[in-house]
C-alpha cells in the first residue's frame, strides 16, 4: 500500500513540477488529460484484465461517445428537420421494421424458407430504405453546409452525454460482441480493429449526423467561460493577489472546475469496479480469464459473461469518450486514429498493471505524462547533449530538431523499463 500511495505521490510531483516549470495552466491541461486517459484505460483494464478480451476497437467506442457529446449539447438544427428530418425518420421507423420482421422470420421459419425469406427481406428493406432516406439527406446536408448541414442535437446540458455515450458504445459493444466474442483471441483483435474502422468512417462520411470531417466546433461547456470569470471582482483580485494574469488565473480556474468533475466521475467508477471485482461475479470472470474449459464444466456461461464484460468496459471507454470531446469543446472525427491511440491505451493499462483498476488509472497518468511532456524533455536533453557543440554545428541541429519525434521511443523506453524490472506492472494484480 505504502508503495502504490508513493507512486501516485510521485506522479502528482511530476505534474506539480510542470506547473512550476513551465506553466500552470498546462499542468491542470495535462492533469485533465491524464484523468479521461485513466478511465479510458479502466474500460479495456475492464475488458483484457478481468476476462481476457482483447479489444483492438478502443477509438471506435470513444468516437460514439464523443458523438453522443454533439448529438446531446448542440441545439436542433430547425430548418434541417423541416427540409429532411421527417422523411428521415420514417426511413428510420423503417429499419426498425425491417429489423423486427427478419428477426421474426429466423425464429418463425424453418428451411429454405427461412433463408429466402431473409435474403428477400433485407434486399427489399435496403432498396425502399435508400429511396426513403437518399432524398432526405441531401436535403439535411444542402441547408447551410458552411455552418451547420446536419440535425443538430437536443440542445440539453452536455453532462447529459456521459452518460449517452456510454449507452452508444454499449449498445456497439452488444451488437459486436453477439457477433465476433466466440472468435479466437487473435480473431476478435482484427474483428474489433475493423468494426472501429467502420464506426469512424461512417461518423465521417455521414454529414448529415455530425457534419463529417467539417467538424462541430463551440459545444456548450459544463464550466464557466474565461471570458466570464475575467470580468469577475473575486477572480480579478485573486489573480492581483497571487502575481498571475487575469488571463492564465481564468485559464486555471476553468481547468480546475473540469478537473473537479473528472475526478468525481473517475472515483466512482473505481468505486464500482473494485466492488465488481470483488463480488462472486469478478472472481468468476477471473476463473474464466484463467480457464476457460475448468470454468466451463463447472457450468458457467462463458460467452455470457464475456458479452457483459464487453459491454461494460466499452461503456466506460464511451464515456471517456464524451468526456474528451467536452474537455475539447469541438468534435473531429478525423483526429480519431484507431490503431495509434488504441496502441497508447494499451500501453496504459501494461505499464500500469492489467487487472488491477488502480494499476490502470496509475498507468494512464504515466504514460500520457510521458506523452505530452517527451517532447520538451527531449529538446531540453539535446540541448543539454549538445551544448559544449558550436551553435551552426550539423550534428547538434540534427538532434534538437529531432527532440520532436521523441514521443514514440520515449513510449518504448517506458514499456521496455517496466516490462524489465516490473513485468506485471507498476501496480501488479493481487
Amino acid at each position: 500500500m505504502m508503495r502504490n500511495i508513493g507512486l501516485f505521490a510521485v506522479m502528482a510531483g511530476l505534474i506539480a513540477l510542470v506547473g512550476f516549470i513551465q506553466s500552470w495552466s498546462l499542468a491542470l491541461a495535462i492533469l485533465n488529460l491524464c484523468l479521461i486517459s485513466a478511465v479510458m484505460s479502466l474500460g479495456v483494464n475492464i475488458q483484457w484484465g478481468y476476462a481476457g478480451l482483447l479489444n483492438v476497437g478502443v477509438m471506435g467506442f470513444a468516437a460514439l461517445g464523443g458523438l453522443a457529446a454533439v448529438l446531446v449539447s448542440m441545439p436542433p438544427v430547425t430548418e434541417a428537420w423541416s427540409n429532411g428530418g421527417g422523411r428521415l425518420l420514417l426511413a428510420a421507423a423503417w429499419f426498425a421494421l425491417v429489423v423486427v420482421a427478419v428477426l421474426f422470420a429466423r425464429s418463425r421459419l424453418r428451411g429454405a424458407i427461412r433463408s429466402w425469406s431473409i435474403v428477400l427481406l433485407i434486399a427489399v428493406g435496403y432498396f425502399v430504405l435508400r429511396h426513403v432516406a437518399d432524398p432526405a439527406v441531401a436535403a439535411i446536408e444542402s441547408t447551410n453546409p458552411a455552418s451547420t448541414g446536419y440535425l443538430g442535437g437536443l440542445g440539453a446540458p452536455i453532462m447529459f452525454s456521459w452518460l449517452l455515450g456510454g449507452v452508444f458504445a454499449a449498445g456497439a459493444a452488444w451488437l459486436i460482441g453477439k457477433v465476433a466474442l466466440g472468435l479466437r483471441s487473435d480473431y476478435l483483435a482484427i474483428a474489433t480493429l475493423g468494426i472501429s474502422e467502420i464506426v469512424i468512417a461512417v461518423i465521417k462520411n455521414e454529414d448529415w449526423l455530425a457534419r463529417g470531417v467539417k467538424n462541430v466546433a463551440g459545444l456548450p461547456r459544463p464550466v464557466p467561460y474565461e471570458v466570464e470569470l475575467q470580468q469577475a471582482p473575486w477572480v480579478q483580485d485573486w489573480a492581483q493577489s497571487t502575481g498571475m494574469s487575469l488571463i492564465e488565473m481564468s485559464s486555471v480556474i476553468v481547468k480546475l472546475s473540469y478537473a473537479g468533475l473528472f475526478v468525481v466521475v473517475l472515483l466512482a467508477l473505481i468505486w464500482l469496479c473494485e466492488t465488481a471485482l470483488r463480488s462472486p461475479w469478478g472472481r468468476m470472470l477471473r476463473a474464466i480469464r484463467d480457464n476457460e474449459t475448468a470454468a466451463a464444466a463447472m457450468g458457467k456461461d462463458v460467452k455470457a459473461r464475456h458479452l457483459q464484460v464487453f459491454v461494460l468496459g466499452s461503456a466506460v471507454i464511451g464515456i471517456a469518450g464524451a468526456m474528451l470531446t467536452t474537455l475539447d469543446g469541438q468534435f473531429t472525427p478525423g483526429s480519431y486514429q484507431p490503431l495509434r491511440f488504441t496502441f497508447l491505451i494499451w500501453v496504459m493499462v501494461i505499464v500500469g498493471g492489467s487487472g488491477n483498476n488502480w494499476g490502470a488509472v496509475l498507468g494512464g497518468f504515466v504514460v500520457w505524462f510521458f506523452w505530452v511532456e517527451a517532447e520538451p524533455l527531449g529538446l531540453w536533453l539535446m540541448e543539454l547533449i549538445t551544448s559544449g557543440m558550436a551553435e551552426d554545428n550539423a550534428l547538434r541541429l540534427h538532434l534538437i530538431e529531432s527532440a520532436a519525434h521523441m514521443r514514440l521511443m520515449t513510449m518504448g523506453v517506458v514499456l521496455l523499463l517496466v516490462l524489465r524490472f516490473s513485468p506485471r506492472g507498476l501496480i501488479p494484480e493481487r
